[in-house]
């Protein structure tokens, strides 16, 4: 049987704590029902002594969401437990998250005190929060510099007036991965009653490290970890959730721990947390970043095409992405670029293959980034001239206080077809006229705006994914009139479905 690994998350704390991405309560709650969706245990949900903001926040997001446990940060303060119990006063499972600092700098150079001092202080906060709840998790600030007999004293202590977790944070990312996990062994060697109690990690990555340090404590005794979506936080960030739950999952033989988290839902709220704190995630980041499942090597995508786990130790679908990409680039070979082409809707016999990725190469020497259709202007335009499904008219009104309205005529195989729809602006009015007519149950995946030259007359490009019956399209348009190349693109993957019987 396996262990359990508690994913305790503290995006709406510590990640929020990033410069200008904070993030108002409405928002908070649908973060945090995000997190419900994911299947996290625990949401550390804000400070509450902090701000009436987040006091706020911890109320409302106590009654929107209802399984996951709602935690409350403190210091080793009264007046913070006792503000940090009101706010959790509609949470369905509350827990005081309270902890003082314990190396030599925090309790000289930060706190002017003393060892004996600083673990009173920590007894005496929990034993304050106990009256409140009993669910008091106790933090030992700057425990990755902290030396392993005090820490342990320390630890030893709180629990036995009641601390039912005992967070070891490596707060200035300063362990190495070898270091964190002997401490956290260190403690389930020398405290007595430790297994009244979980022992968690909050690791932050300055040097890059926050992940491993994090798997090294799971290894040596940990079951709950501190994590935020992306891996968002103070300075150079925290241990990302994401990529705790795939290493548990992708290495499991090795490893044997579970965790609850619903891993299809993790690029859905790394999307949702990356928009709403204006944070772009790095093309790079494990798991969840642009270029994760990506291959540009033609080695590699010959490789990915003839059996994903060639180059993949994870499916994307796992994670919530709908496939890899095989990225065109001046090292692809021929398996890439008929691959793309027949997603593209072009099948082509192996001489015009050949003629096609000689002038493939070519223009690839000169562009870094091959896109869709400059392969469809390499291939030729004959193909979209024979399209059975055309745009023969589109009339869009819109403007301030006006209503967006479109028109749209389309000619289906030489008959003319009109309609007419309003919609939440120019290409929402257009695109639902067109549906009005094809009446197919069409989702739009993706939708690309970018502009190929500059300046106001710029010609816009389009790219647009669609899904129809589990099944991904391409299209692409191009004018200066961006709705219209909107509409030729959307209708460019329309032409691509099955034809209706």
């Amino acid at each position: 049987m396996s262990d359990r690994l508690y994913i305790f998350d503290t995006t709406l704390r510590d990640g929020e704590q990033v410069p200008g991405c904070q993030l108002n309560t409405v928002e908070k709650i649908e973060v945090a029902k995000a997190l419900e969706g994911l299947g996290v245990d625990v949401i550390e949900a804000g400070f509450p002594i902090s701000s009436p903001g987040d006091f706020e926040s911890i109320v409302e997001i106590s009654k929107a969401v209802t399984w996951p446990t709602i935690c409350s940060l403190t210091r080793a303060v009264q007046k913070d437990i006792d503000v940090a119990a009101e706010s959790l006063k509609y949470a369905k499972k509350g827990r005081i998250h309270t902890g003082i600092g314990t190396s030599y700098y925090h309790i000289h150079h930060k706190l002017n005190s003393n060892p004996d001092a600083i673990l009173e202080r920590a007894v005496e906060a929990v034993k304050y929060a106990k009256k409140y709840v009993e669910d008091v998790e106790f933090y030992a600030e700057d425990a990755g510099r902290t030396e392993n007999e005090y820490l342990a004293r320390v630890i030893e202590a709180v629990i036995k007036v009641g601390a039912t977790v005992v967070n070891i944070p490596d707060t200035t990312g300063y362990c190495l991965p070898h270091e964190f996990g002997e401490k956290i062994k260190y403690l389930v060697d020398n405290v007595e009653g430790i297994h009244k109690a979980t022992i968690s990690t909050h690791c932050h990555n300055d040097l890059g490290m926050a992940t491993a340090n994090t798997i090294a404590g799971v290894m040596n005794g940990a079951r709950q970890a501190e994590v935020t979506i992306n891996g968002i936080g103070e300075r150079a960030g925290n241990t990302s959730l994401e990529e705790i739950v795939m290493t548990l999952k992708s290495r499991y033989k090795v490893l044997n721990i579970d965790t609850n988290i619903n891993t299809t839902k993790i690029y859905g709220a790394s999307r949702l947390v990356s928009n709403l704190m204006n944070m772009p995630v790095q093309p790079n980041k494990a798991v969840v970043g642009r270029n994760a499942f990506a291959h540009s090597s033609g080695i590699h995508q010959d490789g990915v095409l003839k059996n994903r786990e060639n180059y993949e130790i994870m499916d994307p679908t796992d994670v919530g992405i709908n496939e890899s990409s095989i990225l065109l680039t001046a090292r692809s070979g021929r398996a890439a670029l008929k691959h793309r082409l027949e997603l593209l809707g072009f099948k082509l016999e192996k001489e015009k293959l050949d003629e096609v990725y000689e002038e493939f190469l070519k223009l690839a020497d000169k562009k870094k980034d091959i896109k869709d259709d400059d392969i469809a202007l390499l291939v030729g335009d004959a193909t979209r001239k024979e399209r059975r499904i055309k745009l023969d008219f589109l009339q869009v009104v819109t403007g301030k206080d006006l209503m967006p309205m479109a028109t749209v005529r389309l000619d289906i195989a030489g008959e003319k077809f009109d309609a007419t729809s309003a919609g939440n602006g120019p290409v929402d009015s257009a695109i639902k006229a067109v549906k009005q007519i094809i009446h197919r149950q069409v989702i739009i995946d993706e939708f690309l705006v970018q502009a190929i030259t500059r300046g106001s007359d710029d010609v816009g490009k389009v790219h647009m994914q669609v899904e129809y019956e589990n099944t991904i399209f391409h299209g692409f348009g191009a004018n200066t009139d961006i709705i219209t190349a909107s509409v030729e693109a959307f209708l460019d993957a329309i032409n691509k479905l099955p034809v209706a019987k």
